[in-house]
C-alpha cells in the first residue's frame, strides 16, 4: 500500500439562501470531523435559491458560530447545481423543501438526505429550524440542532469512506 490518500468523501450542506443554516452546518461538521480525527472528507455548502448569491454568512449566524469557537468567515453563497449534486457523495438538506427542489434539478439523485435524519432525537422529516425570521436565540437553537446531528452524520461519512487518522 502506498499510503497515498484515497478519494475524498464530499458532503454538501444545502439550505434556501446559503447564508445561515448550511454554512453553519459546514463549519460545525469541519470541526466535528477534525475532532474525530477524520481525514479525506470535504464539507461545503450551497443554496437552492439564487436570492443570496455572493452574500457572506448572515451576521447573526456568524456571531453564534464565533461565540462557539467555529470558523465564521470566508464565505460567499452560491446555488447548487445538478453537477454538484451528482459529484457529491452526500448532499444534506436543511428541510424537505430543499430535497424536493434538488430532485427537480437532479431527478435521479440518490445521495440526498436531511440533516435531522442523523439526529436520533429529531422527529422524522422535521428538518432544521429556520432562524432567519426570529431573534438571536433562533440561531442558538439551529446551532444546537446541527450539533445534535453531527455524531450520526460522521457515522455516515465514515461509512462512505473517510478514514480516521492514526
Amino acid at each position: 500500500m502506498s499510503g497515498a490518500p484515497g478519494p475524498k468523501v464530499t458532503v454538501v450542506f444545502v439550505c434556501w439562501g446559503n447564508i445561515c443554516r448550511s454554512p453553519m452546518a459546514e463549519r460545525v461538521a469541519e470541526r466535528a470531523a477534525a475532532d474525530a480525527g477524520l481525514e479525506n472528507v470535504q464539507f461545503t455548502s450551497a443554496a437552492t435559491s439564487r436570492e443570496e448569491i455572493g452574500a457572506p454568512i448572515d451576521p447573526r449566524a456568524r456571531r453564534v458560530l464565533a461565540q462557539h469557537g467555529y470558523r465564521s468567515g470566508d464565505h460567499a453563497a452560491h446555488q447548487i447545481s445538478a453537477d454538484e449534486i451528482a459529484e457529491a457523495d452526500l448532499v444534506v438538506a436543511a428541510e424537505p423543501i430543499h430535497v424536493e427542489r434538488m430532485l427537480r434539478m437532479a431527478p435521479d439523485a440518490d445521495n440526498l438526505s436531511l440533516l435531522s435524519d442523523y439526529d436520533p432525537d429529531a422527529p422524522d422529516g422535521s428538518g432544521l429550524p429556520d432562524p432567519w425570521y426570529g431573534g438571536p436565540e433562533g440561531f442558538e437553537d439551529t446551532l444546537g440542532a446541527v450539533e445534535a446531528a453531527m455524531p450520526g452524520l460522521l457515522d455516515e461519512v465514515r461509512r462512505l469512506g473517510a478514514r480516521t487518522a492514526h
